[in-house]
């Protein structure tokens, strides 16, 4: 699973086969089917992989910032989506997950008066989930704009400075 993370941070979606994951794990190809008989089983373990590392970003004085290979897979796999069916509902199923665990803890925020009672919390959801992917794209990195709309997001649900 690493190994294809790390190619598909390397050489995108489309320079991800399934023989280069094997030889740089060193495993015959058949070895690796055993384990993931599908690219998108293969695809699948990537993206939860991606989400562990995304998860261990956010931990105390850790940063999506520390994970640069993060960013370049999530967009990868993103934008392939559009044209996959079989990856885009991979993506889905990770979505749908991540946005009903942070509208479960935007709900709690709210019941503790952490979150403006005129929020909602699964809108509030998508629109974290929105910048954080859009951050992705190349043009959000390079300028840092992803970076900006991530700070201006932390202010405006009273996060900075935290």
């Amino acid at each position: 699973m690493l190994a294809a993370y790390r190619l598909i941070a390397e050489r995108g979606f489309e320079g991800l086969r399934t023989r280069d994951v094997a030889a740089v794990v060193g495993v015959n190809i058949a070895t690796l089917h055993y384990y993931f008989p599908t690219k998108e089983a293969l695809i699948r373990g990537v993206l939860e992989h991606a989400m562990q590392r995304f998860r261990t970003s956010l931990e105390p004085h850790g940063s999506p910032a520390d994970e640069p290979q993060l960013g370049i897979v999530m967009g990868e796999l993103a934008l392939r989506s559009s044209r996959d069916p079989g990856v885009r509902a991979i993506v889905n199923e990770m979505f749908d997950t991540w946005q009903a665990a942070m509208g479960g803890l935007l709900r709690r925020a709210a019941r503790e008066g952490n979150l403006s009672p005129g929020m909602s919390s699964d809108g509030v959801a998508a629109l974290i989930i929105g910048t954080l992917m859009a951050s992705t794209l190349p043009q959000m990195r390079e300028a840092r704009r992803g970076e900006q709309a991530l700070g201006q997001l932390e202010k405006m649900l009273g996060l900075s400075g935290r």
